[in-house]
């Protein structure tokens, strides 16, 4: 078989028997640093142009990103251009860090100070391969002399960084594929780099730990980050970041459980994007935080505006069922899910903390509105469409109503095999419940002397007549007129009204469930004088009555 597990060795864990991060709990944010402008655009089939990399930068800027890796600028003239016209054009913000990555060589190294220079602060970003592959397979070294060249790269970085007083460095380390490295060795690289560079409480180093290619479970991967906490040198004076990608499906996962192993900075992209599977995704990171009560720090509020500018600068679109982001994501289909959701919003008070069933955010919060929330297709249920009814044309139905909408839109689903609008809905619902023919009451008068006392005029067929007629109430005075001169043995069982909600004249919907001859039938209509619309709202009813029996009859 060319499908053998056998040709992959099984990843031996780390021992670490009183590893203490499950029992953690993120109450804060991690400090976010983009690096949509480096990994997220050497991904892309098409890179991306100088002016899509600042439109990206603003969009950052925007969002509160205070750390953005910007590129490569060694390695890329596009990249040197980039990060020259943010300085030159004096387009970083005083709180905004710029971070430029450079591999552990003195003549990248001394590249990426000339693009820096001018930036009022910036980020060097140092890396070199530290894995056994790498070591044995690719460098062919040993690991001292891997070493070597981090602690040359990181006191040419040193010496680079005094001939350039004027910016305020931060400097930062990366063991490439450091979840592939031996735990003891990966502390005792980066522990070589501290000590070279001295941080002190005022300016603390970065090692960043990343999972250059996810390997293995993210707990693995949160018990790496503890064992490393625990040993590197001067943790008091470092800032662990994590860098996950997303090879298995787990970069968020990973990163979550690595800030619980007391990581201290998170890099990532927004959406996700980077090379093979992705990079970790920000967006869902920051919004799984923000859905347990955590502020994230990031201002993701514009979330079409971000899914817009990523579209058009990496030319890759977002899933509709991408966690948050997707347009999909606070849709419902099914009915049993469209019924709890109902309930549950109709029964919020706005200062409740939200605890709305399916929906693990408000979708208002990300400018999504409830109009999404609920889509009609087979699928769908009476709650569903309640809910569209309710919330695009104003019109609550009561629950015997809902069972006889839902039958005739799943109809009508069924037979389209499509979605089915709001529009289409409103326009059944019309065509059902609101039918004007073959009768409709035009005109009416009303007096009480001993009883109620109706005097109203049908138009039937297109030709009028008055009807007169007494009875207890205004109702029940009317329906004795309809049976008097149709003999149609009309019953109202049920009844509701309220005024229209989506409208500025305060209109009244009425609704009616009738027995008329011999069956159950629903009726609706809507006037600014409620007794009107109750009145056409049992003719409603009483037109699908007559309809139907033609139909049996013929």
């Amino acid at each position: 078989m060319s499908f053998d597990h056998r040709k992959y060795s099984p990843y031996l864990p780390v021992q670490l028997p009183d590893r203490t991060w499950p029992d953690k709990v993120i109450n804060q944010a991690p400090a976010w640093c983009s690096v949509d402008l480096r990994d997220g655009n050497q991904a892309l089939i098409e890179p991306m142009t100088v002016d899509e990399k600042k439109r990206l930068f603003t969009l950052l800027v925007k969002v509160g990103f205070k750390e953005i890796e910007v590129g490569f600028p060694a390695a890329s003239q596009p990249d040197f251009d980039f990060v020259r016209a943010l300085i030159e054009e004096d387009m970083i913000p005083d709180d905004v860090t710029i971070q430029v990555l450079t591999q552990s060589r003195p003549e990248l190294i001394e590249r990426s100070f000339v693009a820096l220079k001018g930036a009022k602060q910036a980020i060097v970003h140092l890396y070199n391969s530290t894995s056994p592959v790498q070591r044995e397979q690719v460098f062919g070294l040993d690991k001292a002399g891997i070493t070597e060249i981090a602690v040359k790269g990181a006191q040419k970085v040193l010496d680079e960084s005094r001939q350039y007083p004027g910016t305020r460095w931060q400097f930062q380390y990366s063991p490439e594929s450091y979840t592939s490295t031996e735990p003891e060795y990966a502390v005792d690289i980066c522990s070589a780099v501290i000590n070279v560079w001295q941080p002190d409480a005022d300016n603390k180093v970065i090692i960043n730990l990343p999972a250059t290619v996810e390997v293995t479970t993210p707990n693995v991967y949160a018990d790496q980050i503890e064992h490393f906490c625990r040993h590197v040198n001067q943790r008091d004076n470092v800032i662990i970041s994590l860098h996950t990608h997303n090879d298995r499906g787990c970069g968020v996962a990973a990163g979550e459980l690595g800030v619980m192993a007391g990581a201290d900075r998170v890099e990532g992209t927004l959406l996700g994007n980077g090379e093979r599977t992705g990079n970790m995704d920000i967006v869902t990171m920051a919004m799984n935080l923000y859905s347990r009560g955590v502020d994230p720090e990031l201002d993701l509020s514009g979330m079409d505006e971000i899914i817009s500018v990523v579209q058009d600068v990496t030319k890759i679109e977002v899933h509709p069922r991408h966690p948050y982001a997707g347009e999909l994501v606070y849709t419902a289909f099914s009915g049993s899910h469209q019924d709890a959701i109902r309930k549950c919003l109709t029964k919020r008070n706005k200062d409740d903390l939200w605890d709305v069933a399916y929906l693990p955010i408000d979708p208002l919060d990300l400018g999504r509105s409830y109009e999404a929330v609920v889509r009609i297709n087979s699928q769908s249920g009476k709650g569903g469409v309640a809910f569209v009814l309710e919330k695009d044309h104003g019109i609550c139905i009561p629950r015997w109503m809902q069972i006889s909408l839902s039958k005739i839109v799943q109809e009508d689903a069924e037979s389209s095999a499509a979605e089915i609008s709001s529009q289409r809905i409103w326009e059944l619902f019309q065509q059902h419940f609101m039918a004007t023919r073959p009768m409709s009451v035009v005109s009416y008068k009303l007096q009480h002397i001993e009883q109620e006392e109706i005097s109203f005029v049908l138009e039937h067929n297109g030709e009028k007549t008055t009807v007169n007629a007494v009875g207890k109430g205004a109702l029940s005075a009317f329906c004795s007129g309809l049976n008097q001169h149709f003999g149609i043995h009309l019953d109202v069982l049920d009844f509701e009204e309220h005024s229209l909600q989506h409208s500025s004249d305060s209109e009244a919907v009425a609704m009616v469930q009738v027995n008329c001859l011999g069956e159950r039938h629903q009726g609706a209509a809507i006037h600014a004088d409620s007794l009107f619309a109750s009145m056409n709202a049992i003719i409603g009813a009483v037109n699908q009555a007559m309809q139907q029996k033609e139909v049996s009859v013929a």
